[in-house]
């Protein structure tokens, strides 16, 4: 019997590798967005972090007709009043590179004393499952008709003044977490995933997929 196929929402190969090592010991085939042609991007469009990952879930899921995850996830600053928040992936503009987004923000909390840097990691992952007669229905049917789940993860810090660390991705560099006295690109792999926003919402996602494993195999899960 083969086993349950979960697609993992998404094109960005770090985010993919972090998921990956997080659900590694779940008795689960993984496969992800990029490996399916059918699936285009989407546009997360959507004013919160919990309506941009239910909007991916249910868009890979309705493609695929497999279950699937998509978290989304964005940096609170609190002097910023919670910027750039939604908008973090595309901070600096259409197009932009991580490096240019640290830039925009560096620039932006330029003169802030390191006691009001404080900002937080937020992570909101969403896991859809189709249901129904899947293969009657058009795409935006099968979108609807899934079930979705939320789960959520959250890491405390604070923003240097300078980046530091070479690992990770997007502000990794500049997120400082007091409680191990290193920035998120200066962990390991392995460190990250011990304690990270996302980490921490795989593993109640995990906790969920776990419980439920039987229930993952969706309409074309099985090869």
């Amino acid at each position: 019997m083969n086993r349950p196929r979960l697609c993992i929402a998404t094109r960005n190969t770090h985010k993919l590798d972090e998921i990956r090592a997080v659900l590694a010991d779940l008795d689960l085939e993984i496969t992800a967005a990029l490996d399916h042609p059918e699936c285009s991007d989407v546009d997360e469009d959507a004013p919160t972090l919990e309506g941009n990952a239910e909007k991916k879930a249910r868009y890979v899921a309705a493609c695929t007709g497999l279950p699937s995850l998509a978290d989304d996830t964005g940096l609170e600053v609190d002097v910023l009043d919670g910027a750039p928040g939604v908008y973090s992936a595309r901070y600096a503009g259409p197009g932009c590179s991580f490096a240019d987004n640290n830039r925009k923000l560096l620039a932006a909390l330029a003169g802030v004393p390191d006691p009001q840097r404080s900002a937080r990691f937020r992570c909101v992952i969403a896991i859809a499952r189709p249901r129904g007669d899947w293969k009657a229905l058009d795409r935006e049917a099968r979108a609807r008709s899934c079930d979705v789940t939320l789960h959520q993860g959250r890491l405390d810090g604070r923003i240097l003044e300078v980046a530091r660390g070479a690992n990770g991705f997007g502000y990794d560099p500049v997120f400082y977490i007091p409680e191990v006295g290193r920035t998120l690109a200066e962990l390991t792999l392995q460190e990250k995933n011990r304690i990270s926003h996302r980490a921490r919402a795989l593993e109640a996602a995990r906790a969920a997929l776990a419980a439920s494993l039987r229930a993952l195999d969706g309409p074309g899960s099985r090869g």
